[in-house]
């Protein structure tokens, strides 16, 4: 019997234009001796792939040609005159934001990333495929509809959600566990029933009223028509992979059930790892890839057409290859086949029932055993 394959899709020009180095994740110092590369850089995509197709299960990986984002893609979720500044800001390059660049000709970049989501949900909406994996580079999911931001300037989860409801797909469900506050995705959808918005993330707060308000925390449930389909699910810094199981077995798993959606997207972040210079949890290989079996299991109990997983974050450009693997090989229901070559600290399972317990006892939309009840807020 065959092995179950996982399609991949990818495309060269994700690792083209790069931020200068600087101060980690700003623009050079002159107080160091040594700038740095830039936090969010091509190496961790080109290292997720190589450990793709190095690793033991190396076969089990189906790899297909992605492509660019047309501007009639991108305004289906952005709004011409973001996409203008865009086209702006890539002829010389541009900050944003203190934290986020596009570097002169990185709009290309940002092309390919999107389109590669796309053209991977594509594969899923022709029934080529049930579960397809767009390997791609920058992140998108902190991208709103005329916001650039932590990263991120076109947000592709978000535009895969219009497509596939443009496609038919009545309800569309997205989990984002990237360690980061889907705060982007949060915004395009927050009005909005058809769309569920899952946030699985450390607590981090919002980051400026001016970019992102958005705190991440409960209270923000939605609003109008769409006031009970977001839910925020955040975690206290250092909450491991006990923590994160515990509140997809207990909480996401039976809302996504509840929804029914037709069509599962995830936004998979790595920078939740227990090596990641920008995140503050601590999930280990084994912790990515009982998330994503935990997903591979619902999604066989569901009626969907499939799911489309979509590379966010992981700034660790050697760990977060193999919490990708492993990630990966749970979303295919396979054993995880290879050591993890980092993660030692030990879990304190106490506190992890204890960050599940508080989340749930103060959510507005979760009922005391931590169901998703959306007329409760």
């Amino acid at each position: 019997m065959t092995d179950p394959a996982l399609d991949v899709f990818f495309h060269p020009d994700v690792l083209g234009a790069r931020v200068p180095d600087g101060l980690f994740e700003k623009p050079a110092s002159p107080l160091l001796a040594h700038q740095v590369p830039f936090a969010e850089g091509p190496e961790r995509i080109a290292n997720i792939r190589s450990v793709l197709e190095r690793g033991p299960s190396a076969h089990r990986f189906r790899w297909h040609e992605g492509r660019h984002a047309t501007d009639a893609e991108i305004l289906r979720v952005h709004t011409a005159a973001y996409l203008d500044a865009l086209h702006a800001a890539d002829a010389k390059g541009h900050w944003f934001t203190a934290t986020t660049c596009l570097p002169a000709g990185g709009l290309r970049v940002v092309r390919a990333g999107a389109g590669t989501v796309l053209a991977a949900l594509d594969a899923i909406l022709g029934g080529q495929t049930g579960m397809a994996y767009a390997v791609v580079r920058p992140p998108g999911h902190h991208a709103g509809p005329d916001v650039a931001d932590g990263y991120c300037f076109l947000n592709g989860a978000a535009m895969a959600a219009e497509r596939a409801r443009d496609a038919g797909c009545a309800r569309v469900a997205i989990v984002d566990w990237d360690v980061h506050h889907g705060n982007g995705t949060q915004a395009v959808f927050y009005d909005r029933a058809d769309v569920l918005t899952v946030s699985l993330h450390m607590n981090h707060g919002a980051w400026s009223p001016e970019t992102h308000p958005q705190t991440g925390e409960v209270a923000e449930i939605g609003t109008g028509p769409g006031r009970g389909y977001n839910l925020n699910l955040p975690l206290p810094f250092g909450s491991g992979d006990a923590a994160m199981i515990a509140l997809m077995h207990r909480v996401v798993l039976p809302a996504l059930r509840r929804f029914a959606p037709d069509l599962i997207i995830v936004s998979n972040g790595q920078d939740a790892s227990q090596f990641d210079p920008n995140g503050r949890q601590l999930v280990s290989m084994a912790g990515f890839h009982a998330l994503a079996a935990q997903m591979a299991a619902l999604s066989a109990d569901l009626d969907l057409r499939g799911m489309l997983v979509v590379q966010e974050g992981g700034y660790n450009p050697a760990y977060t290859g193999f919490c990708a693997y492993a990630t990966a090989l749970g979303f295919l229901g396979a054993p995880l086949d290879l050591s993890d070559p980092l993660a030692y600290y030990p879990e304190d399972q106490a506190a992890a029932a204890q960050a599940v317990t508080a989340v749930v006892a103060r959510h507005p939309l979760l009922d005391p055993d931590g169901q998703w009840a959306p007329d409760r807020g």
